[in-house]
């Protein structure tokens, strides 16, 4: 039913068949109560989505339906929380029942002459159900005051009960106390019930009433509850009490824009002046009669205004449907002092809730043709300025509510007045719809804005091109707005100004740093529309904010000056001029002061000013050997070398626009002439930058690393034999205390950087560009940190390093195959495709993926080709020219089945599986499964072939010997050669005994455990027992020599391992009666008990094994004199 939300009438239609079939279910006295629950769950579902107003008109309403229903409500209980939904439409159909023309005490039958009966009449138990379900806590309450609203109504219940029951309304009301929960719900049940009443009932019944139901609601102070239901019910009832007080008749003053019926307005259409027609004398106003206004009138009208400013937008809401309803009703005059009070509403004294509420009751106000058109001067500017609302509280803003709000304002006006009665406000209206269409920060707003821009009937100046730019959906996305819709809207003369002023004085001191920095771009974006009002009118502005003391305007200056002046440098270029034609001398020397004066006061804005210089060098500003350029040097120089005293988060940041600064400055101001350096310059920024890649400040050597990364090439010429061993020197691992991974990381991005910016020439200077005397030291550095694997407390952090030595490798690979391809040895390209091949099987998903993506690239670089790479056709038909946009590396499933079949090429596979070593043995379930799948594949595939099987096996033990103590590779290695073993993979050394790669494998493990107090590693042996004659006793006599280890964990793990090991050897005891004992023993024998005990047990169980007992070495120290 939920789909029917938006639309229910579309329900209309089926309602009776699904009632009528639910009703049959219930009436019949068969169906389980149950049963009966669920139909009326699902009959509060309907009601729900169609509404109960709708819905409860169908509910049959018979005399004979009266009883029935009353007796099946009286029979619930009210505490039982599963049944609510059935006293809910219970309630509802009794309120229907209620409204047969007859009097109920015919209903009664003969209750008053039979005196031996003392029973109830209907009256007095319907009025005792409605009562009892005022004061529950679910939503039956509400359905109990509709039930009240319609029956006391009666003529014969009114007559006799009315009295009666609002003297309990109001008891109830003074003698609850909010401060419970079960005060809290009577006293709305009871405020609930006054509301219906006085909603439905007849105004001569309820108007003597009235005054002291004002007074019980005065003394009780509902408008101050911490409740807010309760004040908004409170705030229902007074108005209900005003309309009460004043008669209902149709206020003649006030202002009317055709007739509700549509046929009417096309009718009058078509005759000169019907629009006048229907518009009221307003000067006839005065003739008409007085109205008799009761004094308890001002003091609902005083309660409303102030639930105008309440802080909850529900009470809010009602109190502006109150005034709009009770000021219909007023004179002329008192309706203005009405307005006249709303209009206080919007002081700048006032909270955001105030404005709100005054935006609620204008819309209000104009819907019903309440607010005259001579109340417009003082109302637009208002709403134009409540759309623009904005406070900032704490580390948040209020003020969204109120700009939707004023929409909802424009919205109401739109329809309310005639086209030439808002003209003279269009423009401005147009303007602030457009700005807070494009500007607001808050998604409901720009769509509720941008809802508006046609409704002024075509008044809009150019209301339909905007809307189609700026529709419902295209708003939703904050840059789109600022970047690209406004461009657009700009086009349009009308907005020019008014976008570009907004974003000056309302957004760039906004004070979320995103949006300043939108509304700078913006700006820039906006300044082909305008250049000459932004050059002589928006820079002489921004200015002097640019060097103020409050942080956020400053922030959003200084970034404006950049981007307008690199805008108007674009425009210049265009036109074949300089960017001084734009620029005042004034502005020039402004821009140019920035820096220092801003420096005097704060360093908080570093990121910002290198912004500014960035901006400044690119637009080619005349400041070249001015004092201003060693300052901007200093500061760059200065936020590169401190970055360890900036926060974690704003490091990254800074540091890019430091080295964007740096790059742009170079350009412009150290060129003697195009590709010249200044000498001076090029040797003070080379030398100490490189003298800072030796700093204990880790941060220092990035910053300083990816500077020379960033340098100009001409500032790099002639310097290169000294910038690349110092990156390479910072590339190398050093066995510190302190981690250096960050600054090996950013020396390898770095050195590709400094190579790509120079060029590759075979014949070349070394220390001019990349050849034949530099490329090697370049490959070996980069080539060595692919074995960076440093680990930390934040886990792999070599990781990082491997994965920029990756993509350097690719960059410098690519240039120089494009430009000198004969400098790339076999040997170089062999050592690179395996090293990638080898993070390609690797366990880390995003490093695996990279790899894979890296390997790949240069695998199917064509025009040229990469020359040298091993087993090249091989590699195509595994990996194809279409699997690099289909394979996905990060998924295991997807990786390792292409990345096994390297295995049996020759020179990938000690480097394959050595990086499926760390997957196969790795802790990551989906990656050991599918790795040791595919391994597992390829082993089973090579079974029947000895001589493969046998280098598959001595690359094994080359890698395992290489590794040794090596925990990063070992330990996983001694999980994969325990798999390997228990899948049967290597039977056929099995099968022949002391093998040599059996030998091999058990005396590297016990290499490998000497010392060690790994149960991991310790217990790597189980599965070597398969293999037959000295390598089985060996094994056998080191896991018995492990049952009387120290620590009694080890005991006892190696006791249930070795169990599980006969279980699945079966074969390695022949006689069953000793694997019976050996097994009891080892399940039965409390391996952590002392040694003693423990050794007894042990020498058992070498006897019944047939091997010698360990024996214990005594260890002699030699005391020396």
């Amino acid at each position: 039913m939920d789909r029917y939300q938006e639309q229910p009438h579309l329900l209309d239609p089926h309602l009776e068949w699904m009632l009528n079939i639910l009703l049959e279910m219930i009436r019949n006295e068969k169906s389980p109560p149950l049963m009966v629950h669920l139909c009326f769950k699902f009959l509060y579902i309907i009601s729900k989505v169609r509404g109960y107003k709708i819905f409860m008109q169908l509910f049959p309403h018979e005399v004979s339906d009266v009883l029935p229903v009353l007796d099946l409500l009286c029979r619930q209980d009210p505490k039982d929380t599963e049944t609510w939904e059935t006293r809910y439409i219970l309630l509802l159909w009794l309120s229907m029942t209620c409204l047969i023309p007859f009097d109920l005490s015919r209903l009664d039958g003969h209750l008053s002459t039979d005196p031996g009966l003392n029973r109830e009449s209907i009256m007095d138990r319907i009025l005792a159900v409605a009562k009892s379900f005022l004061r529950v806590s679910d939503k039956s309450r509400d359905a109990a005051s509709v039930l009240v609203s319609k029956f006391v109504t009666r003529p014969d219940v009114k007559l006799k009960r009315l009295g009666d029951f609002l003297d309990w309304c109001l008891t109830t009301i003074s003698q609850t106390s909010e401060i419970t929960m079960e005060g809290t719900v009577t006293l709305d049940g009871a405020l609930q019930s006054l509301a219906q009443l006085f909603k439905h009932g007849k105004r001569d019944d309820f108007l003597q009433y009235a005054p002291t139901v004002l007074q019980c609601l005065n003394q009780k102070r509902i408008a101050e509850s911490n409740q807010a239901t309760l004040r908004k019910l409170g705030v229902k009832v007074v108005q209900r009490l005003g309309l009460t007080f004043l008669k209902p008749r149709l206020a003649k003053w006030r202002y009317q824009r055709g007739s509700r019926s549509l046929a009417v307005n096309l009718a009058q259409s078509s005759v000169t002046g019907s629009v006048e027609a229907t518009k009221t004398d307003l000067e006839s106003v005065s003739q008409e009669e007085d109205y008799d206004i009761p004094e308890d009138v001002e003091n609902i009208i005083e309660q409303l205004l102030v639930g105008l400013k309440d802080k909850e937008t529900i009470v809010r809401w009602s109190s502006a449907k109150g005034i709009g309803r009770v000021t219909g009703r007023l004179p002329k005059q008192l309706a203005d002092e009405v307005v006249e009070s709303v209009l206080e509403c919007f002081s700048f004294q006032e909270t955001d809730n105030a404005w709100h509420g005054g935006c609620l009751a204008f819309a209000e106000l104009g819907r019903r043709g309440l607010l005259l058109p001579s109340r417009l001067s003082d109302v637009v500017p208002l709403i134009i300025r409540a759309l623009t609302y904005d406070e900032k509280r704490g580390a948040c803003s209020l003020g969204s509510n109120v700009r939707d709000a004023a929409c909802y304002v424009c919205w109401a006006f739109a329809r309310a007045y005639e086209p030439s009665e808002l003209k003279p406000y269009v423009n401005q209206i147009a303007s602030a719809l457009v700005i807070a269409t494009v500007f607001d920060r808050n998604i409901t707003c720009r769509k509720a804005a941008s809802v508006n821009i046609l409704s002024p009937q075509g008044t809009f100046p150019h209301g339909i091109d905007i809307v189609t730019a700026a529709d419902y959906f295209t708003v939703g996305n904050v840059n789109n707005c600022y970047l690209t819709i406004s461009v657009y809207i700009a086009g349009f003369e009308e907005y020019t100004k008014s976008l570009i002023d907004h974003l000056v004085h309302m957004k760039v001191n906004h004070w979320d740093g995103v949006i300043r920095e939108l509304a700078t771009k913006a700006l820039h974006n906006l300044t082909a529309q305008a250049p000459e009002y932004m050059a002589n009118t928006v820079l002489p502005q921004l200015l002097p904010m640019a060097t103020g003391l409050d942080l956020h305007r400053r922030h959003g200056a200084i970034l404006a000056c950049a981007e307008i002046t690199h805008a108007l440098y674009e425009i210049a270029t265009q036109k074949n001029s300089w960017v001084t034609d734009f620029l005042s001398s004034d502005t020039i020397e402004g821009l140019k002061n920035i820096h220092q004066k801003v420096c005097r006061i704060s360093l908080m804005c570093v990121c910002v000013f290198c912004g500014l210089i960035e901006k400044l060098s690119l637009s080619k500003m005349p400041f070249k050997d001015d004092p201003v350029i060693t300052g901007w040097q200093w500061l760059i120089d200065d936020s590169l070398k401190n970055l360890h005293l900036f926060s974690s988060g704003a490091r990254r940041g800074i540091q890019d626009s430091a080295l964007s600064a740096l790059a742009a400055l170079c350009r412009q101001y150290y060129q003697v002439e195009p590709g010249v350096a200044n000498v001076e310059m090029q040797d003070q920024l080379v030398s100490q930058y490189l003298s800072a890649l030796m700093s204990p400040e880790v941060l220092t050597r990035c910053g300083c690393a990816l500077a020379l990364g960033s340098l100009p090439p001409f500032m790099i010429r002639g310097k290169l034999q000294k910038i690349l061993p110092g990156l390479q020197a910072a590339c190398k691992v050093v066995q510190k205390a302190e981690s250096q991974t960050e600054a090996r990381r950013d020396a390898a991005t770095a050195m590709s950087q400094v190579c790509v910016a120079v060029g590759v020439c075979a014949q070349g200077s070394p220390d001019r560009v990349l050849c034949e005397g530099n490329i090697r030291p370049v490959y070996e550095a980069l080539l060595g940190c692919m074995n960076d694997y440093s680990m930390d407390s934040r886990g792999d952090v070599g990781a990082w390093v491997r994965a920029a030595a990756m993509s350097s490798l690719m960059d410098v690979t690519l240039l120089v195959v494009a430009s000198a391809p004969e400098l790339l040895s076999s040997d170089l390209v062999q050592r690179m495709m395996c090293c990638l091949v080898q993070q390609a099987a690797e366990k880390i998903d995003r490093y695996r993926a990279h790899a894979g993506t890296v390997f790949l690239r240069l695998l199917h670089s064509i025009d040229p080709a990469v020359p040298h790479i091993p087993h090249r056709e091989e590699l195509l038909s595994i990996f194809p020219p279409e699997t690099g946009n289909s394979l996905n590396w990060n998924a295991a499933s997807q990786a390792f089945p292409h990345i096994t079949q390297l295995l049996r090429l020759h020179q990938y596979q000690y480097h394959t599986l050595l990086g499926l070593t760390v997957s196969v043995g790795g802790l990551t379930e989906s990656t050991v499964r599918y790795s040791s799948q595919s391994l597992f594949e390829y082993l089973k595939g090579i079974q029947q072939d000895a001589t493969v099987l046998q280098q598959f096996g001595d690359t094994l033990l080359c890698i395992f010997r290489d590794n040794l103590r090596n925990d990063r590779v070992s330990v996983p290695l001694l999980k994969m050669v325990d798999q390997i073993l228990a899948n049967g993979c290597f039977e056929l050394f099995t099968s022949e005994e002391s093998h040599p790669f059996c030998v091999e494998l058990l005396a590297l493990c016990k290499e490998e455990i000497k010392k060690s107090k790994d149960v991991q590693k310790l217990l790597s042996f189980c599965g070597m027992v398969q293999f037959k004659g000295d390598v089985r006793q060996k094994v056998l006599v080191q896991l018995l020599m492990l049952l009387c280890h120290p620590f009694p964990v080890i005991r006892k793990t190696t006791a249930s391992q070795v169990y599980e090991m006969f279980l699945t050897y079966d074969d390695v005891i022949d006689d069953e009666q000793v694997l019976a004992d050996v097994m009891a023993s080892l399940s039965d024998t409390n391996w952590e008990s002392d040694i003693a005990t423990v050794r007894t047990h042990r020498n058992q169980l070498c006897d019944w094994l047939g091997l010698p007992r360990p024996i214990l070495v005594t260890k002699v120290t030699h005391l020396g004199n």
